[in-house]
């Protein structure tokens, strides 16, 4: 049996360096032999993306507001078995969540998994501070487990002297690393976070640039040190068991530079009920292949706006196979693809033409966090009065839509949805949302997609 040991990087903020170590360590690790499972709590996709690169492994996003604890202890552990590493990188401010009292973050689900923190902290324009602000995050809640802290922005000899020695006086914890102020930003933000490794131009040379850094400037060895032992699964194994000999069936993914917001648990939700996953490429493809269903993710069909628009053949694919009754699951980049048009700045792009939406682009978000919706309506993929958690991130808004609220299929109890508090765009066996699924959190999700694909075929 491999005996994994594992941690959670968390950081003091969102911008304190948690996905340059992440990213970092996963990569120096690999490069080094290591077989590292990599997790990302929370709602994200872009820096699972990178952590899943930097593995070469899939990486998988654990999420106390969408999951129970039993699913999450049970991914953990299902998908950690045969690592030597576990690396599970946090969101936010450690002790950051949803109410005063901090639920679903970072600190609660390293609790939940017993695992140890390595605490990232941004040095910018500041020395002994540095210490109180680690000592408070110890004594604000003992059930946390930090033992050891890594440095980031620090700009010069002295800087690193000073917070080092203040740290390691005030507070016993190890300083594990200093990572020094960076002349390049290896990873430029954009609307939604970092720009994803599918757009990156160069992700191999940059996680070759992390692990050169990471292994320069923070101590591997002692980081494995003070790592804690992951059991082993247990009964865990029995919440992901294939759902039998089933015929399988053809499932088209979209997956390309304006297609990439997908969770490892999604797919693999549909392979165990019976999926075989055929990945499609929106923007250069000129068609669709033999297909029993057809799974469109989020991500930035706004960016490659004019590629999608350019290969009219593939869109008039999509259209047919849409108006032939293929059942069509579209979320959020999805739903746009799906759309008539999108206009970006004076410019107007022709999409699918499944659904009559004009959709635009504003500069602030239109949508952010998690959701609720409750489905009131008959539709192809979810039952009437099943209660949905999920999440929404969008900057897109809708500008013209030539239908009408009552023929949205499911009530928004928390989030804004496509319109008026309601979300779910249905035609034949096309089902298009903003809202966000997470397979392990909505197990019905893969259920009804195959089960309405053998149905159609």
């Amino acid at each position: 049996m491999i005996e994994k040991k594992g941690l959670v990087v968390a950081g003091l903020a969102g911008g304190s360096g948690k996905s340059v170590v992440s990213v970092g360590l996963t990569a120096a690790f690999t490069r080094r032999g290591k077989s590292v499972a990599p997790f990302k709590k929370g709602p994200d996709y872009i820096d699972a993306g990178w952590l899943q690169l930097a593995a070469g492994a899939r990486c998988y996003n654990l999420d106390p507001y969408l999951m129970s604890h039993e699913a999450i202890e049970a991914s953990f552990l299902t998908r950690s078995q045969s690592a030597d590493i576990v690396i599970l990188e946090g969101n936010r401010g450690i002790f950051d969540g949803v109410n005063v009292g901090g639920g679903y973050s970072t600190a609660d689900l390293a609790v939940l998994l017993n695992l140890p923190v390595l605490l990232i902290v941004n040095c910018t324009k500041t020395t002994r501070t540095v210490a109180a602000l680690v000592l408070g995050c110890l004594q604000f809640d003992k059930r946390v487990d930090i033992r050891g802290v890594v440095l980031n922005q620090i700009a010069t000899q002295r800087q690193r002297r000073l917070i080092t020695e203040a740290v390691e006086h005030y507070t016993d914890l190890p300083v594990l690393g200093t990572v020094p102020r960076l002349k390049r930003d290896i990873f430029p933000m954009r609307h939604l976070g970092m720009i994803p490794h599918q757009e990156y131009v160069g992700s191999n040379q940059a996680l070759d640039y992390l692990a050169d850094l990471i292994e320069e400037h923070v101590d591997l060895a002692r980081v494995e040190q003070v790592m804690a032992s992951v059991p082993d699964r247990g009964c865990a194994a029995s919440l992901y068991t294939d759902s039998g000999k089933k015929e399988r069936v053809r499932i088209g993914v979209l997956q390309d530079a304006a297609f990439q917001f997908y969770y490892s648990e999604n797919f693999e939700a549909l392979e165990r009920c019976g999926a075989e996953l055929i990945y499609i490429n929106a923007l250069s493809d000129r068609s669709l292949p033999e297909l029993d269903g057809l799974y469109i993710g989020g991500g930035f069909p706004e960016t490659s706006a004019k590629d999608l628009a350019a290969n009219g053949s593939f869109r008039k694919a999509v259209k047919d196979a849409a108006e032939a009754g293929l059942p069509i699951y579209a979320e959020c980049g999805g739903l746009i693809y799906l759309g008539r048009s999108i206009i970006i700045g004076d410019k107007e792009y022709p999409l699918a033409d499944v659904f009559p939406v004009r959709f635009g682009m504003s500069e602030k978000p239109q949508a952010h966090g998690y959701s609720i919706f409750t489905v009131e309506f008959e539709n192809p993929f979810y039952p009437v009065g099943l209660e949905v958690k999920g999440h929404e991130f969008r900057y897109s808004t809708v500008l013209d839509w030539q239908g009408s609220e009552d023929q949205l299929v499911l009530k928004m109890k928390r989030g804004k949805g496509f319109m008026n508090g309601c979300d779910g765009l249905v035609k034949k066996n096309v089902f298009a949302l903003y809202t966000h699924v997470h397979a392990d959190g909505t197990p019905e999700w893969a259920e009804a997609f195959i089960g309405r694909c053998r149905l159609a075929r």
